[in-house]
């Protein structure tokens, strides 16, 4: 089985309950989402495929904002890129969140947007044209740089998003922008931790 592995906390213990399976002598193999997760499955001997042709089985990450939709704000961990490519790739995307982490509407934090840094003050300003306000992930000083060598600007949206799809149909547009943290339309199934246990909320429920 080809699992996609999610990066942050949540997909960590994930990540470490496949590894014990495959302790066991399970067969898995696993699509890491950062360099931060293939470190980790390495460590924990799961075998990791980084190149392949077809789809990928089941992936499991964690979110920063869910919706009732059942969308996603993700990358304030910085792997939204290769989080996104995993989940687009798989055959059922489950997200495993707690109760703080659902909203009623997308946009209470930041949207992080990974950007090019070729030029990328010319990218924040067309952002900006967007009506939103923004900064640079660690400072224009001391930048954080992506596993794909780019930076993130962190946008906030005054009011929140009303139209997620829309939104990030206009972030696309801009020009240096090279992914964004909405996940519209993506998810299966989101697992919410709360004081009486799990509950699964399937897409449409």
């Amino acid at each position: 089985m080809l699992i996609g592995l999610g990066s942050g906390t949540t997909a960590r213990l994930f990540t470490e309950g496949l590894g014990r399976l495959v302790a066991e002598g399970r067969k898995v193999r696993g699509v890491p989402s950062s360099r931060e997760t293939a470190e980790l499955a390495a460590k924990l001997g799961i075998p990791i495929v980084t190149e392949l042709l077809g789809q990928i089985d089941l992936a499991v990450d964690g979110a920063d904002e869910v919706d009732p939709s059942l969308n996603l704000i993700k990358g304030r961990g910085g792997a939204l890129f290769r989080e996104k490519l995993v989940a687009a790739a798989s055959k059922r995307f489950v997200v495993v969140v707690d109760e703080s982490k659902l909203v009623k509407q997308l946009g209470v934090g930041v949207l992080p947007v990974e950007v090019l840094p070729f030029l990328w003050r010319t990218t924040a300003e067309r952002l900006a044209a967007l009506g939103v306000s923004l900064v640079v992930r660690g400072g224009e000083e001391t930048p954080y740089i992506t596993d794909n060598g780019n930076l993130i600007l962190d946008l906030t949206v005054e009011g929140g998003i009303a139209n997620p799809a829309a939104f990030g149909v206009e972030l696309k547009k801009v020009t240096g922008v090279v992914e964004h943290g909405l996940f519209v339309a993506m998810t299966d199934t989101v697992i919410v931790g709360g004081p009486e246990g799990p509950k699964a909320i399937g897409r449409g429920k």
